[in-house]
């Protein structure tokens, strides 16, 4: 069946509102900034999220609602882990000469704790980079390892590194192999990384790296002027607001009210924000178990069991359903904000209706990136498009010089017919020898910009969310499991609390081909059933 024609208006009830001059006045006109988000600050969509149904918003503390000056934190958990090694497990005190590499250590990066190697994947689990130590695998090597057989990053053998929390781990399993073999000594790589875990968690634990952090809370924690005002929009619009953290109540206390107290009149405590304030979540457990929630008395002593949540109160523990019978609301009308892909995304996901928006804090330095070399980025799209172009004409001269040379060789052609066709093959023979030195070159520029992009970026393994030219594991997690994804919360002070976050359609490659797209942004559908989407990338995180 055709089309119905765009020239004539439409019968019945539909007509052609939005091309009255009205509609394309207000359209025209300019309404202030914020309809001017800067790229780094903005929202980005995976699947369609209506805010004016949302009635209850939750944040994750750590690297969600309380942004931190990642390298003095990390160097901080770096140095208590590393002094914990030597004074407590029995590592040689040459260890403490080490100090902290974060351009090493990005989100997304696999530890294989059999052979002593880190490595990055791309969104179909294919190993793109490897190091061990700080030493690049040569790619036969690499391809010995991980090539040849199906990697399932599920089994002991591989830990993955999905949080800001263990970046430190890793540049210190790197670091000490790369010492400890320097010096001649065999590495038992899975027990190495196995001490590291202990050590961290231990300092992590027993609440000595945080009262560190609570001494110098100015040197660890970024005052997002914006995240008051952000909150404070998001209650305007109706919505609930409450803190879900795996953090105590002692911390979340001192951390929350050197980031929010005062920030606003009318909110003279942090905790005025919130409707509800959990901590000692014990999350991704909070999800999936089920456990008591307690009031937390003013000296951290845990009481009875509440009927009802009130502002202005501490609580510890719960579970989900507690969580939503004592809120009133529950399923897809609660947008649960965290920065963890596993412990608040990921496992949210599975086990509830509820949506999800990711914090991912490298968003900023990577779109930045990206910005001041659209340049190169720019030559470089324009090579690749060419690229695909020599390759096809390629192909076609191959198939017309076979047919010549059959004809050449088979026919018996005579000879006035013979020169005309001897003539044609050394033209096409020209041709294609231009058309190769052309590839070359496209094949060597193209290699030298990726290699700047990347490398420029980051060394050791490029851009956070590629791998090569396709999207990373980590990327691909976000993708599959976050409904919105931004580099902080204070970002939706920039949209409205009613705001209908539209994702862009999903198309397969003949769609992309097409002159014209089918519809280029989805339209209103239902929030994706818990687990939906799950990613044989993403199966490796259960």
């Amino acid at each position: 069946m055709d089309l119905p024609r765009t020239d004539a208006p439409a019968a019945g009830p539909l007509g052609r509102a939005y091309e009255s001059p009205d509609v394309r006045a207000l359209l025209a006109e300019q309404h202030g900034s914020h309809r001017e988000v800067p790229r780094a600050r903005q929202v980005f969509v995976n699947r369609n999220l209506r805010m004016d149904r949302i009635e209850a918003v939750g944040f994750d503390m750590d690297y969600t609602l309380a942004i931190y000056h990642l390298r003095q934190l990390e160097t901080l958990a770096f140095q208590m882990t590393l002094a914990r090694m030597i004074a407590v497990m029995g590592y040689p005190p040459a260890l403490g000469a080490l100090h902290y590499d974060p351009e090493f250590v990005i989100r997304g990066l696999v530890v294989d704790k059999l052979h002593g190697n880190i490595f990055k994947m791309d969104r179909h689990n294919h190993v793109g980079r490897c190091y061990h130590g700080r030493r690049e695998l040569p790619f036969d090597e690499l391809k010995r390892l991980y090539r040849e057989e199906k990697i399932h990053l599920s089994l002991p053998r591989f830990a993955w590194i999905d949080t800001l929390f263990a970046l430190p781990e890793a540049c210190l399993f790197a670091l000490v192999i790369e010492l400890l073999e320097g010096l001649g000594q065999t590495v038992d790589y899975a027990r190495l990384y196995d001490d590291i875990r202990e050590a961290i968690d231990t300092v992590h634990r027993d609440g000595t790296l945080k009262a560190e952090v609570k001494k110098e809370l100015p040197r660890y924690l970024v005052k997002d002027a914006e995240l008051g005002p952000a909150l404070h929009k998001l209650r305007s619009g109706g919505k609930k607001l409450f803190v879900l953290t795996n953090s105590l109540w002692d911390y979340t206390d001192a951390v929350m009210s050197y980031v929010l107290d005062g920030v606003l009149p009318e909110y003279p405590s942090w905790r005025n924000y919130f409707d509800a304030v959990i901590t000692g979540a014990a999350k991704p457990a909070f999800f999936a178990e089920r456990r008591p929630l307690y009031e937390v008395g003013p000296g951290g002593e845990l009481g009875a069991e509440p009927a009802s949540l009130e502002r202005g109160r501490f609580y510890q523990g719960g579970d989900l359903p507690t969580l939503e019978r004592l809120l009133g609301i529950g399923g897809d009308r609660i947008l649960y904000v965290g920065d963890h892909i596993y412990g608040d995304i990921l496992r949210s996901k599975k086990s509830s209706l509820w949506r999800t928006c990711m914090i991912v804090q490298e968003l900023e330095d990577e779109l930045a990136w990206l910005e001041r070399n659209q340049t190169s980025l720019a030559e470089l799209s324009r090579l690749e498009d060419l690229r695909v172009r020599v390759e096809d004409e390629l192909s076609v001269h191959r198939a017309a010089l076979n047919v010549l040379d059959r004809r050449i060789e088979r026919d018996e052609p005579s000879p006035e017919e013979r020169e005309r066709l001897e003539q044609e093959r050394r033209r096409d023979k020209a041709e294609m020898e231009a058309l190769r030195r052309a590839q070359r070159d496209a094949n060597a520029r193209i290699e030298e910009l990726q290699q700047g992009v990347e490398g420029g970026f980051n060394r050791y393994w490029g851009l956070t969310f590629k791998e090569g030219n396709e999207n990373s594991r980590f990327g691909e997690q976000i993708e599959d499991y976050a409904c919105l994804y931004t580099s902080r919360v204070s970002n939706f002070v920039f949209y409205s609390p009613m705001q209908y976050f539209r994702s862009p359609r999903a198309a397969m490659p003949h769609e992309r081909a097409a002159p014209a797209r089918i519809s280029p942004w989805g339209d209103e559908h239902g929030a994706p059933v818990a687990g939906d989407r799950p990613s044989k990338a993403s199966k490796a995180s259960r």
